[in-house]
């Protein structure tokens, strides 16, 4: 069992959720943490309900969840949940046997889609489509020719211009 894998993919996964599962119980929490994925809820609560005695009774470990759950989007937050996750799994074998058994369950149920980092893209059950990211990126298909750049946005159709700074972008 690698840990280090273990402790990355779970606190990728729950940090999502964290302001709502430290909120369980509560009807608008349980609302709003449905409307993230209604299985995903279900496995979040799970992972939570194991590993939530172990983090309240380590105090840094208590600390790297709520400032993770206060700014999900942060790196440094994310770090710091998956270092305390990792010496949690580390710390117990039957710990890290149960999470790892939970964790395998809510991937082989597909529930697993992970969007971490500024401007990231998850996505469920797309297919004939095409996704892209970038700045300053040209795209050509078909009749249209789509110009996407990070400060002008999106311009889509026929001879689309954008303009950019007083100069103008095809």
């Amino acid at each position: 069992m690698d840990i280090a894998a273990l402790a990355k993919d779970v606190a990728l996964f729950l940090t999502p959720f964290l302001p709502y599962l430290l909120k369980a119980g509560e009807k608008a929490a349980e609302e709003a943490g449905k409307e993230l994925g209604g299985d995903a809820w279900e496995r979040a609560k799970g992972l939570w309900s194991r590993l939530r005695p172990q983090i309240e009774a380590k105090p840094s470990a208590r600390e790297a969840v709520t400032d993770a759950a206060a700014a999900p989007h942060d790196e440094d937050a994310q770090a710091a949940l998956r270092l305390q996750l990792k010496k949690l799994l580390a710390e117990s074998e039957e710990l890290a046997r149960e999470i790892e058994r939970q964790w395998a369950a809510a991937q082989a149920a597909g529930v697993t889609i992970i969007a971490s980092g500024e401007r990231s893209v998850a996505a469920q059950n797309i297919t004939g489509s095409t996704i892209i990211t970038g700045d300053h990126n040209n795209v050509q298909s078909g009749k249209y020719n789509v110009k996407i750049d990070k400060v002008s946005g999106l311009a889509i159709g026929d001879n689309a211009r954008v303009k950019q700074g007083g100069d103008d972008a095809e």
